[in-house]
């Protein structure tokens, strides 16, 4: 079992930036892939951005060039660095673990995100 607690959501004004942090703790020898995804109300959970193998990110159009995501292997924590904040992300954001590409996958309980004047 894998418990994920994410941190660093509140309230911001537009432009402004926020840091998420996610920590993974329980039976892990390795975390394969994390993730951090975002649900606004009345939409569905999308995915924001992805690191695999320690190294591989990807990040969703919508905040390429404004977030970026990073992990600290060593503290079992992944990062979402959010610059340049708009009003359309707010959401609830959640983290994602998978410790095999063939594992199912964990979920934090998320943590909200307001950019609003």
């Amino acid at each position: 079992q894998v418990q994920l607690v994410e941190s660093g959501g509140g309230l911001v004004q537009p432009g402004g930036s926020l840091r998420l942090s996610c920590a993974a703790s329980g039976r892990i020898s390795n975390i394969y892939h994390w993730g951090w995804y975002r649900q606004a109300p009345g939409s569905q959970r999308e995915l924001v951005a992805t690191i695999t193998n320690g190294a591989y990110t990807d990040e969703s159009d919508s905040v390429k060039g404004r977030f970026t995501i990073s992990l600290d292997s060593a503290k079992n924590t992944v990062y979402l660095q959010m610059n340049t904040l708009k009003s359309e992300d707010t959401a609830v954001y959640y983290c994602f673990v998978k410790l095999a590409r063939l594992s199912p996958g964990f979920w934090g309980r998320g943590t909200q995100v307001t950019v609003s004047s």
